[in-house]
């Protein structure tokens, strides 16, 4: 690791030491890059729960309503236009103390320690995660909604790979 001039520390570049638990890197990508396609198209917040399978992943969002048709086509297209873009994947880490500045750490485990582990996805998406992540986007492939649900203050969307 090395000290970057902000304080915070890069990595080694190995972006799947750290987890334990086995989850399709190209899956969890695809995650980030829809949420941050959510958050950008209809102004949600990160998910506050998920659940990432190999064939079909969901995630769930605070938001008042459904997606419209026509929502559901912009969020997959844009997904999948970031996806091609074939951006690099990679991590950072940065003190607790730094990390709750800029972001919330709610749903990182109690493991993450003092050294919160920052990754990001090219210039479009940054989050602390300890999950498994693809090296560049393209590595992914096309990614599809497969469903969206709306109920008691909850939008799922599930989704897959194809």
């Amino acid at each position: 690791m090395n000290t970057l001039p902000d304080g915070s520390l890069s990595g080694s570049g190995d972006l799947n030491r750290m987890n334990k638990k086995e989850v399709d890197p190209r899956m969890h990508s695809a995650e980030h890059i829809l949420t941050g396609a959510l958050m950008r198209m209809i102004g949600c917040a990160r998910p506050f729960t998920t659940h990432l399978e190999k064939k079909k992943s969901k995630a769930d969002y605070h938001f008042a309503r459904d997606l419209t048709p026509e929502e559901v086509n912009q969020v997959e297209a844009c997904v999948n236009e970031v996806i091609g873009g074939d951006l690099p994947v990679s991590e950072e880490f940065l003190r607790r103390a730094q990390a709750e500045q800029f972001y919330d750490l709610a749903r990182l485990p109690d493991s993450a320690g003092e050294m919160i582990r920052i990754v990001r996805i090219g210039d479009y998406d940054k989050c602390p995660c300890s999950g498994n992540h693809v090296r560049t986007t393209k590595e992914i492939g096309h990614f599809r909604i497969i469903s969206t649900t709306y109920e008691s203050g909850a939008l799922r969307i599930r989704f897959k790979l194809d």
